[in-house]
């Protein structure tokens, strides 16, 4: 079985101000928080392209072909924008494809699509995500807020396992505690067996011949504090998901 996997988003660049007195220097980092989500899936014997996101704009997929080249597409902190204003357009006002469209399209001809928590995707902060007006909330088994969806947990707050589900088969149901994730409203298709705070965190849907899911917290730091990207039970987690995703 094909296990080709493309991931965007998870990665940032931060300019940073050091103010010394009459003096001041700048520094920058690039950094990326899709380690640990990658070395999941790759034990589980996938293989994950990853397109960051100052790539994503010009990178992602503009076909349906290239979509489906990939068994399983996934969006982690990454906004709408990213891919509803590529560069020729921003620049020149030339026509380019709708790729929110065509993610949908992609999940309704068979793919399957999973999009993880994060400031950037659902709503995120100050509703700068976006997806809530796209086509790809047709698809997604949550309603996505038209505000600021963070709800931030600095004390930590526990998932509770509230039903069984194929693709969560093997974990227990004392799950680490998380610092954050995306509030959204399951739709009436929706198959929400995890929940945090009275809110979906883990959801499935199905539409037309293909699946989609939500993670609503990070796969890594802040929101996935250390006690969550290494629980002994987290790449089981990923690949469940995959797993179940893929299956035709």
């Amino acid at each position: 079985m094909s296990k080709k996997i493309l991931l965007a988003g998870e990665s940032w660049m931060s300019y940073t101000t050091h103010v010394k007195g009459f003096d001041a220097f700048y520094t920058s980092v690039y950094e990326t928080g899709d380690k640990w989500l990658v070395e999941a899936l790759e034990a589980g014997g996938y293989e994950v392209s990853v397109i960051p996101n100052h790539l994503a704009c010009e990178n992602f997929p503009f076909t349906l072909e290239e979509l489906n080249e990939y068994d399983a597409i996934m969006l982690s902190d990454i906004g709408a924008n990213t891919l509803l204003i590529p560069v020729p357009t921003f620049s020149k006002s030339l026509k380019m494809p709708n790729r929110c469209k065509l993610l949908k399209e992609y999940v309704l001809r068979g793919g399957a699509l999973l999009m993880i928590g994060g400031y950037l995707t659902f709503s995120g902060v100050d509703a700068k995500g976006k997806w809530h007006d796209t086509a790809v909330q047709d698809i997604l088994p949550v309603e996505v807020l038209s505000v600021d969806d963070r709800m931030e947990h600095c004390e930590g707050v526990k998932p509770l396992v509230e039903a069984q589900h194929p693709a969560l088969a093997g974990l227990p149901k004392d799950w680490p505690e998380i610092l954050g994730y995306n509030k959204t409203i399951a739709k009436p298709e929706a198959t929400v067996p995890v929940t945090i705070e009275g809110d979906p965190l883990v959801a499935f849907a199905q539409y037309g011949k293909g699946k989609s899911a939500v993670f609503t917290t990070d796969c890594a730091p802040h929101w996935a504090p250390p006690e969550f990207v290494e629980w002994e039970y987290y790449n089981k987690l990923w690949q469940g998901i995959l797993d179940w995703l893929i299956e035709k």
